[in-house]
């Protein structure tokens, strides 16, 4: 390994570690578990309907599709591999997708706006992996401080949204959670610690069923008229 990419492994693992020191991957997914216990209850009860079955079965698929392409996009990255443009661009379609599937409840502007929240989500990773290889440990602080404050502002967008069903504290965890996650699996792929990079993908996998669920369960909360 040439120095510069141990440079840039050591670099995301400084980040990678903070994260855990601050609340990390694995207390906030537990918590994130705990606090969703109520929505997961209501989830099963509000398939009652075909229109609620199909927007649990769509935010299940969305969110999915998030993760599914940002983790090829960390396999393309870490292997130089020539379909990580399209790979990037099928990523950032999604963040369409997602913005669009929220746009029937909380109008265009604000589907607008989640969107471009989320494509700062993907646009920040990719930066923050940019910054790694370059082996610029400053850089990596600087860019993994504006993709967790981004993390943030994603949370705290849904809170205002809809605050009863989606409180900002909860959100802010779910969020931040997924972001750990993601950035556990991104170092274990860039070290070729393969066993751990596939149980990343199954904590985030199952985390992210999780959230989308949460946001399945709140439209359905806040708008009931909707799904009768």
């Amino acid at each position: 390994m040439h120095t510069t990419r141990r440079r840039s492994v050591a670099g995301l693992i400084a980040v990678a570690a903070a994260a855990l020191a601050l609340g990390g991957a694995h207390v906030g997914f537990a918590d994130s578990g705990r606090d969703h216990h109520t929505h997961a209850v209501a989830g099963s009860a509000a398939a009652d309907t075909a229109k609620q079955a199909a927007l649990h079965a769509r935010m299940r698929r969305l969110w999915e599709d998030h993760i599914t392409w940002t983790r090829l996009a960390i396999v393309s990255f870490a292997s130089g591999l020539p379909d990580l443009p399209a790979t990037e661009e099928r990523l950032l379609r999604n963040q369409v997708d997602i913005g669009n599937a929220i746009k029937p409840y909380y109008g265009r502007a604000a589907g607008a706006r989640l969107t471009a929240l989320l494509r700062e989500h993907i646009l920040g990773a990719v930066a923050l992996l940019q910054a790694a290889k370059a082996g610029d440990q400053a850089l990596v602080e600087q860019r993994s401080s504006a993709w967790y404050a981004n993390s943030d502002a994603i949370a705290d967008f849904l809170a205002a949204a809809n605050p009863r069903h989606w409180p900002r504290t909860t959100m802010r965890r779910m969020m931040k959670s997924h972001l750990d996650q993601t950035l556990a699996e991104a170092v274990h792929r860039l070290q070729g610690n393969y066993a751990a990079d596939v149980r990343d993908y199954d904590a985030i996998h199952h985390h992210i069923l999780l959230m989308a669920d949460m946001i399945s369960d709140g439209i359905v909360a806040q708008f009931p008229g909707r799904f009768r």
